[in-house]
């Protein structure tokens, strides 16, 4: 019986992308001993608005963002395909397309609350093993079964990032240097208010 590979799904629109989602990466990946942590930047979420930011700028801010950890990628699935893309989609066709590996989804503990809304969970749930990472202290409860990771108490949010940008105060420590960069370098985010 062969292995298979086990790897992390961690989406979102990464608009900007920041140290919460590293750090929600890099936990899931120690802690369910995970191969590897694929980033599926969203073309438009079903759940949000448009991206505020043009596609080719979110994936280059998730490039900069993971260029610097080996087992970290991104997979453009979800931007491929266009349009509104459900969980369920996503994971169905990477299951076609891979089928040595195992996969698991990684959601923010806030999401835990919301699996029973998401379309299609209970075929999702067949198919896939959920990550949630909690913060200390906080618990979730599911009808559907996600095996808990901890995480410490981590306040940013990319709508914050953007926010702070558009009123000319400091990221810094929020996301990378060179995210911070590539922001100033393409003026990103400043037209928001």
């Amino acid at each position: 019986m062969t292995v298979k590979k086990r790897v992390g799904l961690l989406g979102g629109t990464f608009d900007p992308p920041h140290y919460g989602h590293m750090l929600m990466a890099e936990r899931a990946y120690e802690e369910m001993n995970l191969d590897e942590i694929w980033f599926i930047p969203s073309y438009i979420p079903p759940h949000k608005a448009e991206a505020k930011t043009d596609v080719a700028d979110r994936i280059k801010m998730l490039e900069l963002s993971v260029a610097d950890r080996p087992s970290f990628y991104i997979e453009t699935i979800e931007i491929d395909r266009q349009g509104k893309s459900f969980t369920i989609d996503t994971v169905q066709e990477l299951q076609k397309q891979n089928k040595d590996t195992e996969f698991f989804f990684i959601i923010g503990g806030d999401m835990v609350d919301y699996l029973p809304k998401w379309h299609r969970i209970d075929e999702l749930a067949e198919l896939i093993t959920f990550i949630g990472i909690e913060r200390q202290g906080y618990t979730t409860k599911s009808p559907y079964p996600v095996k808990e990771v901890e995480m410490p108490i981590i306040e940013i949010s990319s709508t914050d990032i953007r926010d702070r940008i558009a009123n000319g105060k400091s990221i810094r420590y929020l996301t990378s240097p060179h995210v911070i960069d590539f922001i100033k370098e393409k003026g990103l985010y400043r037209k928001l208010m």
